[in-house]
Formats: C-alpha cells, sequence, structure tokens
C-alpha cells in the first residue's frame, strides 16, 4: 500500500510520538510505501502545561519525515492537504486524541474526503480526552471522527465509545502494541549504581509509578497504600515523571501518612536512555489509575519485562491479566492495593510473572503486526 501517516514524531516527546514512529517505522519493514508528515509546531506555549514539548533525548527515535503541519496555521493545513494529493495514496492515518486538533484534523479530512481517493483512517488514542467526556468534548469528536472511513482503537471501553458516537462508523479494535524499542535494559551494576545514588537501601524492594503525572492517574491513592505496605515489608516508591499537577499536593499526602523517607519524586522527563535503568531497578510497575483507555506505560513496563499492578479502568485489564502478568484491583481502593502490593511479593509472583511478560512479548497481540493488519484490511476494501 501507498500511506500517508500524520502526527507527533521527533523532536516531540511522549508516548504518541513514540507510537507514531514505531507504526511508519514498522509499515516500512513490512514493505509499504509510506510518506510520514509531522509538526512544525504542536501548541502554542500557553496551551502546554509541561515544560516543554520537545524530546530531550540523546538517543531519540525517529525515522525519515517531513515537517509540515501547524494546527494553528492554516495555511500548513492546506499546503500538507496538496502535498497529500500530490503522493497519491491509498490510506491516510491521522492521529485523534484530544479536542484541541479539531479545527486542523476537521480541515484536513473534509479537503482530502473531496480532493483526493484515498480513505481516511483515525487511530483513536482517546476517543474522549481523559478529563473531559461532556457535551463539547462529544461535539468536537464526533466532527472529526466522522470524517473517518474507519476508525481504529485500542480497548474495549473506547470501540464502546466510538459505536456509540458514531454508530454507523466503521470501527477496528488493535491491541496497544508495545514500546520495547524506545529503551534498552541496563546491567546489574548500573541498577546497583542508581540505588545507591536514589538513596534506596539494599532490602527495600522498589515501586515504581511512571509517567506525566496527572489527576487521573490516581497517585494520591498509591500513596495512602504505602502506610498499609510498610507495616509489612520494606518498600521504596519511586515517582518518576514531569507533573502536571502540584508537586506539593503529593508531598503533602507522603508527610500526612508517614511515608516521606519511602518516596522519591524525580519531577521531570525522563529521556530515552534513561528509562531502562529505572524499569530494571523496579521490582513492580504500580498504576492505579482512575480512569484510562490505555496505557503506553503498561506497553513499556511490558516490552522491559516488568509485571504492572493496576486498576481494572478502561481497557487496562485487558492486556494486564490479572494473576498472569500483574494483578488488578478496584480503582480508588488504597486498601485493596496494599493488599495486592503485598501479595505479590509475599506469594513470590515476581518470577512467574516476568516469565509470563517476557512470553508474551513475541506474540503478534503485543506486537505491530495486529495494527498494520487492521490498515491493510481497511485498505483492502
Amino acid at each position: 500500500m501507498k500511506l500517508c501517516v500524520v502526527g507527533p514524531t521527533y523532536p516531540y516527546r511522549g508516548g504518541i510520538a513514540h507510537y507514531t514512529t514505531l507504526l511508519v517505522k514498522h509499515l516500512r519493514e513490512v514493505g509499504h510505501h509510506v510518506r510520514f508528515y509531522s509538526y512544525t509546531r504542536q501548541y502554542p506555549r500557553w496551551l502546554f502545561p509541561g515544560k516543554t514539548d520537545k524530546d530531550p533525548s540523546a538517543t531519540p527515535l525517529r525515522v525519515e519525515c517531513e515537517y509540515v503541519l501547524d494546527p494553528t496555521n492554516p495555511i500548513t493545513w492546506w499546503r500538507l492537504c496538496r502535498k497529500i494529493r500530490a503522493d497519491q495514496p491509498d490510506l491516510v492515518v491521522l492521529q485523534w486524541w484530544v479536542p484541541y486538533w479539531t479545527p486542523s484534523l476537521s480541515y484536513i479530512s473534509r479537503w482530502l474526503k473531496k480532493h483526493t481517493k484515498a480513505k481516511v483512517v483515525y487511530i483513536c488514542h482517546n476517543v474522549m480526552p481523559h478529563d473531559g467526556g461532556g457535551f463539547l468534548d462529544r461535539r468536537m469528536a464526533s466532527t472529526v471522527l466522522k470524517q473517518g472511513d474507519a476508525l481504529i482503537v485500542h480497548s474495549d471501553q473506547d470501540l464502546h465509545r466510538a459505536q456509540a458516537l458514531l454508530p454507523q462508523a466503521a470501527v477496528l479494535k488493535s491491541q496497544l502494541p508495545t514500546f520495547e524499542e524506545v529503551a534498552k535494559h541496563t546491567d546489574a551494576a548500573a541498577i546497583e549504581r542508581l540505588r545507591g545514588q536514589l538513596g534506596i537501601a539494599s532490602d527495600h524492594d522498589i515501586l515504581l509509578f511512571f509517567g506525566f503525572v496527572r489527576p487521573y492517574k490516581g497517585l494520591e491513592y498509591l500513596i495512602q497504600a504505602l502506610p498499609l505496605v510498610v507495616q509489612e515489608r520494606p518498600v521504596h516508591l519511586l515517582v518518576v515523571g514531569e507533573f502536571w499537577a502540584s508537586p506539593e499536593f503529593y508531598q503533602r499526602y507522603t508527610r500526612e501518612y508517614g511515608v516521606e523517607a519511602n518516596v522519591t519524586f524525580i519531577n521531570r522527563y525522563v529521556p530515552n536512555e534513561e528509562l531502562g535503568p529505572y524499569f530494571d531497578v523496579a521490582d513492580v510497575v504500580v498504576l492505579p489509575y482512575i480512569s484510562a483507555t490505555q496505557s503506553a506505560v503498561v506497553q513499556l513496563a511490558f516490552g522491559l519485562g516488568k509485571p504492572v499492578i493496576t486498576t481494572r479502568v478502561g481497557g487496562l485489564h485487558e492486556v494486564v491479566r490479572d494473576g498472569v502478568n500483574g494483578l488488578v484491583v478496584p480503582p480508588q481502593d488504597e486498601v485493596a492495593l496494599a493488599k495486592a502490593i503485598l501479595r505479590y511479593f509475599q506469594a513470590e509472583l515476581k518470577a512467574p510473572m516476568t516469565a509470563a511478560v517476557q512470553a508474551e512479548r513475541g506474540q503478534q497481540l503485543h506486537g505491530w503486526e495486529n495494527l498494520i493488519n487492521c490498515l491493510e484490511r481497511i485498505g483492502a476494501k
């Protein structure tokens, strides 16, 4: 097939930039002709909640692409459309995750439908935003996604949301692939050096909460669970990721619950070359989300061979199989979360669950083949 893929990539950071880059890489590896178009700018500075949207990695994940699109500049929308028309692709693959993209993506998909024969496919990382879902969010999502010839989602929850929003739409589900190519493992000596640099005692088990810290991720419930855990077992929690909420809010929680000495906050975006050490030093990844569709952090953990303890929200329990490659508890329940953490260590589940994660890494369900097959099926219709 001939495809045009539009989405973020390096120098932009984050899970969707990694996802789009890896999708293009794997499409090209299996023989598809892919033109990749990205952004000259993603957000105006005043709209972005983090310190920067640029990737600081010394070894970034990157593929050949052309930077064309500025979502705040309609002239660039038209330029992109003209380039895509000249490419004469079979499929145009667009990314959807927040309503901010409504004006540009609505224009692009309408123009392409009118002036080309290409099918427009939307990959929906979130049909609705994590902290939204009201009337305006639904209206904007509908305005954009109804222009697609097909939608691809990554969880049953988003499948049902898309079908409810657009009953006539062709919606396909593909499991979110692993992100193992983003990071590399480190050696035992480097792991011990990191533990020493963090000041974590050798007899403490390490829990890792990783990713942007936002309210929907439920970090406060993990902090609340810690006193129940440390009563029975020495553990240390690493919170690694840039805060998109008040750091003081969570720091105050650690003081109020008497676990300040058991928590280390690393408030910054972690470049690719540091991902491996943080995951390798951890015994288990803990993600107590309040809401979710899917999680790139889960797939990064699995790609690096780490079991995950998480909550039964969105599509997380579709990939974290309770008792097999991780543990699943109800959301906003610190007691259940504490019991799951203690069970993981006391029942010595680390070894069998790590083996299960490793065994699943090579399966098509967690590979890019399933997603590529979905695109091929859409293109063949």
